[in-house]
This record gives C-alpha cells, sequence and structure tokens, in this order.
C-alpha cells in the first residue's frame, strides 16, 4: 500500500482542497506580509550608483601580440602581466581597497549633495548625514559605539596611523569598502570603479575621487624608482656642483694673487688648481647628465590613462528594489503557509 501511495505521488487535489479551507488565513497571511515588508523596506534608505571605465598603458611585450595572447587571454591569462617586472599587477589594483591606508584617503574628500545643504567631508557625511535603518541605529546605541569619538592619534603616536584605527574609522572605513569597489577585466585590462551613495552628486564625486586617486597610486608605484633615482642623482649633482664652485673660486683667486708669477712652483699650483676645477667640473657635468636622463625615465614610466566611461550623476535611485521585495515576501510566505496547512497530508505522504 505504501509502494502504491509513492508511486501515484502527491494529490494536488487535496492540497488545493485544504487551501481552500484554510484561504482566510492566506488572506491574512499575505495582508500582514505586505504591509509588515513594506514598513521594512521603507526604511532602508535609497541609494544611487554610478560607475567609471579607465585603461592604464601598460608596457609592450614581445609575447603579448598576435593570437598567443588572444588565446591566452581565451582563459583569463595576461602575457603582459607575466612577462612585467612589476611586483604588482595590474589585476592586484581592485585590491587596494583592502589597504587602511588607501581608503582613509577618502575620508577627507570634500563632497557635496545636490541640494547644497550638504558641504563637508565624506566621513562627517557618513557619520552625521547619512540615513540608516532604524534596526541599525538600535543595535549602535545598545553596544554604545555612537558613543565612542573617533581618534585623532593612535598611542603616543604624533601622526594618525591608518592601521591602527578606532572603533568609529573602523566602521566608517566599512562603509567606504562597501561604497566604493573596483574590478578589473582580465581580458581587457579595463578598470571599472563602482560607487553608490545616498545622494547623486556624491555618487558621482566618489567615483571621480576614486579614480584620480587610482591613477595617482599607479603612477607613483610605476615612477618610484625613478623618481629615487632622480632624488640620487639630484643630491650628487648639487655635492658636485658646490665642490666645481669652491674649486672655481679657489682657482680665481690663486690666479688673480700671481698674475705676474713667474716662479714654476706658482705656476705648477696654478695648474694643479685649474686641472683640480676642471676635474670636479667634469664630475658634475657627468652627474647632471645622469640627472636628466633620470628625470627621462620618470617620464617614460609614467603610464597614460583611457577614460571609456566617465561617472555620471544618476537620476533614478538604485535600490532598495522595494517592489521586488515585497514580492519575494509575499512569494516566501505563500509558500510557507501552504506548506504549514498541508502538513499533515505531506507528513503522511513521505512517513
Amino acid at each position: 500500500m505504501e509502494e502504491k501511495k509513492h508511486r501515484e505521488g502527491i494529490d494536488l487535489r487535496v492540497i488545493c482542497r485544504n487551501i481552500k479551507q484554510h484561504r482566510r488565513q492566506l488572506f491574512i497571511v499575505w495582508i500582514v506580509t505586505f504591509v509588515l515588508s513594506s514598513l521594512l523596506i521603507l526604511c532602508v534608505p535609497r541609494y544611487y550608483s554610478t560607475s567609471a571605465k579607465i585603461v592604464p598603458e601598460t608596457e609592450n611585450s614581445m609575447m603579448s601580440g598576435g593570437a598567443l595572447s588572444s588565446l591566452a587571454s581565451s582563459f583569463g591569462f595576461d602575457l603582459n602581466n607575466l612577462q612585467s617586472l612589476d611586483a604588482i599587477s595590474p589585476l592586484l589594483y581592485p585590491d587596494l581597497m583592502e589597504d587602511n591606508k588607501f581608503v582613509y584617503s577618502l575620508f577627507k574628500v570634500h563632497v557635496k549633495s545636490a541640494d547644497g545643504q550638504i558641504d563637508t567631508d565624506y566621513a562627517t557625511y557618513l557619520r552625521k548625514h547619512s540615513k540608516y535603518p532604524w534596526w541599525t541605529k538600535v543595535f549602535n546605541f545598545l553596544f554604545g559605539w555612537t558613543k565612542s569619538k573617533p581618534k585623532e592619534y593612535a598611542g603616543s603616536q604624533k601622526e594618525f596611523d591608518p592601521y591602527y584605527l578606532s572603533k568609529p574609522d573602523f566602521d566608517i572605513a566599512s562603509i567606504i569598502r562597501n561604497n566604493v569597489q573596483m574590478a578589473i577585466d582580465k581580458k581587457t585590462g579595463v578598470i571599472s570603479i563602482f560607487t553608490k551613495a545616498q545622494d547623486p552628486l556624491i555618487c558621482k564625486t566618489l567615483a571621480d575621487t576614486a579614480q584620480v586617486y587610482l591613477q595617482k597610486y599607479i603612477i607613483d608605484y610605476r615612477t618610484k624608482k625613478a623618481r629615487i633615482d632622480v632624488d640620487y642623482y639630484e643630491k650628487l649633482s648639487k655635492e658636485a656642483l658646490q665642490e666645481y664652485d669652491k674649486s672655481r673660486r679657489a682657482y680665481a683667486a690663486f690666479a688673480d694673487a700671481n698674475n705676474h708669477a713667474v716662479l714654476q712652483s706658482v705656476i705648477s699650483k696654478e695648474n694643479d688648481l685649474e686641472n683640480d676645477m676642471q676635474t670636479k667640473y667634469n664630475s658634475y657635468t657627468v652627474f647632471n647628465t645622469q640627472l636628466q636622463t633620470a628625470r627621462a625615465k620618470v617620464q617614460e614610466r609614467t603610464p597614460a590613462f583611457t577614460l571609456l566611461k566617465g561617472a555620471d550623476v544618476p537620476i533614478k535611485p538604485a535600490g532598495p528594489k522595494r517592489m521586488i521585495f515585497v514580492i519575494s515576501m509575499l512569494f516566501l510566505a505563500t509558500v510557507v503557509t501552504i506548506i504549514t496547512v498541508n502538513r499533515h497530508y505531506l507528513m503522511d505522504f513521505l512517513s
């Protein structure tokens, strides 16, 4: 008998009859679910989103062109990155949002709302002007997070340490990581920057600022060694120039004082001073040439950026999708109610 019951399957007529008998309960569940889900989603503030796309210049490689590069790209590999001598691959640029120092640089970004009523830095905007659901406020109140103040100094240090954040600053950094995200296309190398905010103009400001900061970071990284060389040769060139000036003044003073000298010792001394001056001048010339070469190397290593898509001011909110949320809750409540009113039948069927 049990094998026959399982072979016939679930009788939908029984389920429909149970639903019809409990239709009043189902209507009540719909009304309650609609009201509660609507009140719940209305507490979640709307937000806007926008994006920007840039392509940083990369060094060409002998193996980067042709069919081999296309074949490697189809499998998610970039031969340019494999051939590059850089310690940081472009694929790792989106991971900058994990770095506290990079995220903290966004704390002081100047933002202004579309209506002009808010004009402050981004961290203050998140603390004092952003809207949060009521349960978030209750949670913060119960744990006393709103009572603690952001610290300006970490321990006994004289300068702020972004790697030693207070709890409020850590929370702000977490919100920024959620609001500003980066992604890179492994095949094309296009870096996409996605931002969201409760104000459309602030949303665009974040995208533009994150784009500028990312470009600055890439330029600083790509030119770091060349800039170190510039500082080094600039120091040597400056010291060589000082030595040359000192030697030139000594030679000029000795030559003026012994203009009509006929003694061989005086003439020999003058020749020694002249040779020393010429040697110092040659050293200065060599270091100055190396300095100009290093400066040219900085320019050579500075990548160019192509803006494929600029961030625009969004017109319509990106979320939350209130209608979809309410419909999803109604569907879930309907499924749960149907299972509840047919639980005895389903348990008998499964037993």
